[in-house]
């Protein structure tokens, strides 16, 4: 056997590695949208994070408006709001995703007697469901039964304003998260130009608590003190989090600046403020950390629609912007894959979730020219 023939032969078979592996690179795409009832409002995808190949596996019709979506850490539970202006129509809605049989089949539906449900997430142990309200600004907890299915609602009431008269008239929350020590939610109000946070509180230690007559253990505010405050009318919409756990990035909607929060001593501040939207639209949308915990991007929409980004500091979690990238028409909701080599946005104005390669070294984006047609998307969630 000679040596030209062993090279070929070896040049081969990586050849075949490569797109083995490549092949194999896959994870789960979940796709929200505002729909009526005979629309496919959710679609499941088998997405290459590799090469931005992608199949259709599954949807499901019967829910207006599932404008976000969750998915459990068993990749077979999910919710899904169901966006309704009327406060009893405005549900939580809990599925199982088969991928064997390529189906969805949904277990329950609860109202969370709060208008618009526009976002949905799960407590850090998966046994609580919360719903942020723009309309009603509420937060409304449900239970988590063994089965996957929801509890009767626990609604988290606000009251105060802001100062712009249109938009900021009442509470607005717009998206719930916890602190990465899962000691704290925080409730992100459009309407009052604050986070409130509420302590979790965990019943498997301190046997003690009450819990309500529909099983929730809920979450009690805290100190005054700990609300953050920001800009008054900047309005804040979305927030994510640094991988060390140490800082927070909160994108506001109406002002369109990018606050730099720190996590310390159990407690959140700004350390710094980014015009993001630097064509002051009114329009920001959501804001979303790079895996490796290198870059933040923060999506705009209104005018001169797209992803401004950013480089981080690991020094202290400050930013210093390194670019833009236009998207198509009103980017609302965007994902990064796991493995960091593809960003898919939502356009719901284009009508398609594009996708876009992301440089690692320099954060930036290059369009693909790929996109998946979906009528008036809104959220793209990963699931590996």
């Amino acid at each position: 056997m000679n040596r030209t023939y062993l090279w070929a032969l070896s040049i081969m078979l990586l050849c075949l590695t490569a797109c083995n592996q490549a092949k194999e690179d896959t994870v789960l795409l979940w796709l929200g949208s505002y729909c009526n009832t005979s629309e496919e409002g959710i679609r499941v995808y088998r997405f290459n994070q590799q090469t931005g190949d992608y199949t259709y596996l599954t949807g499901y019709t019967g829910l207006a408006n599932p404008s976000f979506v969750w998915v459990a850490r068993d990749g077979r539970h999910f919710y899904a709001v169901g966006e309704e202006d009327d406060p009893v129509q405005s549900t939580a809605n809990a599925f199982v995703f088969d991928e064997g049989n390529a189906s969805i089949k949904l277990l329950n539906s609860q109202s969370n007697h709060a208008g618009a449900a526009c976002n949905i997430i799960l407590s850090p142990d998966e046994r609580t469901l919360f719903t942020s309200s723009y309309g009603s600004g509420c937060v409304t907890e449900f239970p988590i039964h063994n089965d996957g299915t929801l509890g009767k609602d626990f609604v988290l009431k606000f009251s105060g304003h802001s100062v712009n008269p249109e938009r900021q008239d009442h509470p607005y929350i717009h998206a719930v998260n916890f602190t990465p020590d899962g000691k704290y939610l925080m409730a992100n109000d459009l309407g009052m130009d604050q986070i409130h946070v509420f302590k979790m509180r965990d019943k498997a230690a301190n046997d003690s608590l009450p819990i309500l007559s529909n099983g929730i253990l809920p979450v009690e505010p805290v100190a005054e003190n700990y609300n953050v405050q920001v800009d008054p009318g900047a309005g804040p919409r979305h927030l994510a989090w640094l991988p060390n756990g140490k800082n927070a990035y909160l994108l506001s909607e109406l002002s369109g600046q990018l606050f730099v929060l720190k996590y310390e001593d159990e407690q959140l501040s700004v350390i710094q403020t980014l015009q993001a939207d630097t064509l002051n639209a009114g329009g920001s949308a959501d804001v979303h950390v790079s895996p490796d915990g290198e870059f933040v991007y923060a999506s705009h929409r209104l005018q001169g629609d797209g992803i401004t980004i950013w480089k981080v500091n690991h020094e202290d979690g400050t930013l210093t912007k390194v670019g833009f990238q236009p998207t198509g028409i009103h980017p609302r909701n965007f994902g990064i894959t796991p493995n960091g080599e593809l960003l898919l946005c939502a356009c719901r104005d284009s009508n398609k979730v594009q996708i876009f390669r992301r440089d690692k070294q320099t954060g930036l984006l290059t369009d693909t020219g790929r996109a998946i047609e979906m009528s008036r998307p809104t959220c793209v969630q990963f699931y590996k």
